[in-house]
């Protein structure tokens, strides 16, 4: 707890300060508490419907960020710090962050408010528009959970006609000196990606340690009985529920993951395998997100294995790479082209999401592996969304923002800081290359390759037409052809065009043709 934070017995009678919290800010450390003086500031937290509703959000995400925001309150509480806190559940809950936080206003009569910048333009917007309506300033700080302010990112871009990924990741290993050797990088290199790409062989993972999963306690047992009146029709179940919701559970999680799954999540990172939800990765980026654990310390975490030999460095750097990389690099991007980034379509895709996004039944196995596993625990690790629920809805010509809508709806890591970027630009070419190079496109051999769905599935990747065809296959020479003009002017494309010029007229005429009967089946 900050030094300046003071915490008397009562309640203040006259508000200077109500401080904004919202459910994605749990840091008792955070800046729109430094100077908190509890004789006359106030905490405004509020659980509404809307934040549920506006997409059709899966149970496992709504009950870990109500789960997690009553378990913060309990912390403020303990601490002694007034707390104005609405439940979703009250019989005057009006629904909505703007009505609540407006009837907030009108009955504590604060002199300003304050909260750390969030991270939905939505949002930001909605309580910029409150606090003018009622005449307040509105102190907006910046959210010091990251290693890089959004001005930063935005003078870094300044001039540049592209912002790639890897070369602000090595800034800010430069600016935080981390896994540096000097003004080197250790190891002599900084990515160390071509290391990171095994499959598991036939065999398959062997002796994964189990993940870290919490039995939900007394709090998390009344949300999960709240969602599951509050938003039966709403996709996904609850009864694996076992994400950590405290900061204790959050370092635990940390701890485990460190010493149990570090070392070969390298190795791993990429491969996929039936069945096998959790594998190597850390499932630390939902508490991550709610601001229970700090970047800073996850990072430190894995330096300090890789100092103690406990971890070699590619699968350091490799994890290091997704939070002080990706992690900033979205969020920088969102910030930098907000609002408009949003409505971006590059592709001009415009098919619906297939209906059975929201239920897995699908005859193609890596698809229902991957949407079953994420209904049921609102979680599936990079690949599965980039490279088979992603790569699918971008080879069918899906419209970006319905694939967004469906990404922030389902996963418990989900806040659109984060979701936006990864699911229209990198996932979806959305943007048309301000964030990949290229769109990231391949045919069912890539999954057969990375995984061991093919085996079991009814389609074979290596067949682009006839009645076994993977619709991998055939949707991604379809994808290429549909888009060969504009794909000719990116010379990371070339490859694979140069593969697709070795497709006469027929072939290519039965891909178009096979394309389009699935394309029609599944819309």
């Amino acid at each position: 707890m900050a030094e300046s934070l003071r915490l008397p017995s009562t309640q203040p009678t006259t508000v200077r300060n109500l401080v904004i919290v919202l459910g994605d800010q749990l840091d008792l450390q955070s800046s729109a508490l430094q100077g908190f003086d509890a004789a006359q500031d106030l905490v405004w937290m509020a659980e509404v419907a809307e934040e549920s509703t506006h997409v059709w959000s899966a149970k496992q995400r709504i009950a870990v960020f109500l789960s997690a925001m009553r378990h913060f309150a309990q912390s403020l509480r303990a601490l002694g710090l007034p707390l104005d806190y609405t439940r979703l559940d009250a019989l005057d809950n009006a629904g909505t962050l703007a009505l609540e936080l407006g009837k907030a206003i009108t009955q504590l009569q604060p002199q300003a408010l304050v909260m750390s910048a969030p991270g939905d333009w939505r949002v930001l917007q909605s309580l910029r528009t409150v606090a003018k309506t009622y005449e307040l300033a509105l102190d907006l700080r910046d959210d010091t959970h990251f290693f890089s302010t959004v001005r930063e990112f935005a003078s870094y871009a300044q001039g540049k006609k592209q912002v790639r990924l890897e070369y602000w990741y090595r800034e800010l290993r430069r600016t935080h000196n981390i896994l540096m050797d000097g003004k080197d990088p250790m190891g002599g290199q900084w990515n160390f990606d071509a290391d990171n790409r095994e499959a598991f062989g036939k065999a398959g993972p062997q002796n994964v340690p189990p993940p870290s999963r919490f039995v939900p306690d007394n709090i998390t047992q009344e949300v999960l009985a709240l969602v599951e009146t509050r938003f039966a029709s709403h996709p996904g179940s609850l009864h694996s529920f076992a994400w950590p919701v405290t900061r204790s559970q959050a370092l635990m999680a940390l701890e485990t993951f460190i010493a149990q799954r570090l070392p070969l999540f390298g190795k791993y990172e990429d491969a996929m395998w039936v069945g096998e939800a959790w594998l190597y990765h850390s499932h630390l980026s939902c508490a991550l997100n709610l601001k229970l654990l700090n970047p800073r310390e996850v990072v430190q975490a894995a330096v300090d294995a890789y100092s103690k030999g406990h971890a070699p460095l590619a699968a350091v750097e490799g994890f290091i790479r997704q939070i002080l990389g990706w992690r900033e690099y979205v969020r920088g991007i969102y910030w930098l082209h907000m609002p408009q980034y949003l409505e971006r379509n590059a592709l001009n895709a415009q098919a619906a999401l297939p209906a059975w996004y929201w239920t897995g039944q699908t005859e193609m196995a890596c698809l229902k592996d991957a949407i079953t596993q994420t209904l049921e625990h609102g979680y599936a690790h990079h690949i599965q969304r980039l490279m088979v629920t992603g790569l699918y809805a971008l080879l069918l010509g899906v419209k970006p923002q319905a694939v967004h809508t469906w990404y922030l709806s389902v996963y418990v890591d989900a806040v659109e800081w984060v979701e936006l970027p990864n699911t229209l630009g990198m996932g979806q070419f959305g943007d048309g290359g301000l964030m990949a190079s290229k769109p990231y496109v391949a045919s069912g051999k890539y999954i057969q390759r990375m995984s061991n769905h093919c085996a079991g599935c009814t389609y074979d990747p290596a067949q682009s037409t006839g009645p076994r065809a993977c619709p991998f296959t055939t949707l991604y020479w379809d994808f290429l052809m549909r888009h060969e003009d504009d794909l000719k002017k990116n010379p990371r494309m070339a490859m694979q065009l140069k593969n697709l010029g070795r497709l006469d007229a027929t072939a290519r005429d039965s891909v178009t043709a096979h394309a389009t009967a699935h394309r029609n089946a599944q819309l």
